[in-house]
């Protein structure tokens, strides 16, 4: 599968977890993240996971900031995205199967990296189930593009 990973500063510890997870896993990552705990803007690496995740370039997208809910509230202005600010594994679960989220959020401060790797668990083995969730998708509003 193809993933594509961003972070900011404040995501950099969890953006290692994720890659590794990600690579022992077989997945192809496209990295869009920061390389440095350095401070940097972390929309300008979000809207290219986002992208990504809306022209068909990757499967799904991968963010970490400090909480999370940058990331998450950036991505989530992208038309097609269904961004989730996952910080345990039930929400990432239910997440991917009654919100079809195609980009998971992590909160890089709060989650400790056997969280981390547990999140990613629920998030990649779930699938959408459709049906009543489907129609409830079809009425999100599309957003206007940044």
């Amino acid at each position: 599968m193809k993933v594509a990973v961003g972070n900011d500063h404040a995501g950099y510890r969890i953006r290692q977890v994720v890659l590794e997870w990600l690579m022992e896993r077989g997945h192809e990552v496209l990295d869009f993240g920061s390389a440095s705990p350095e401070s940097v803007d972390y929309p300008d690496h979000v809207h290219p996971v986002a992208e990504a995740v809306k022209r068909g370039d990757a499967e799904v997208g991968i963010l970490v900031c400090g909480t999370g809910q940058g990331v998450s509230m950036t991505a989530n202005k992208h038309q097609e995205i269904r961004a989730a600010l996952c910080w345990i594994p039930e929400i990432a679960s239910l997440s991917r199967s009654h919100n079809d989220a195609n980009i998971l959020c992590l909160p890089g401060r709060y989650v400790e990296e056997n969280v981390a790797k547990d999140i990613l668990d629920a998030f990649f083995s779930t699938e959408f189930e459709g049906g009543r969730h489907e129609r409830r998708i079809r009425k999100l509003p599309v957003p206007s593009r940044p």
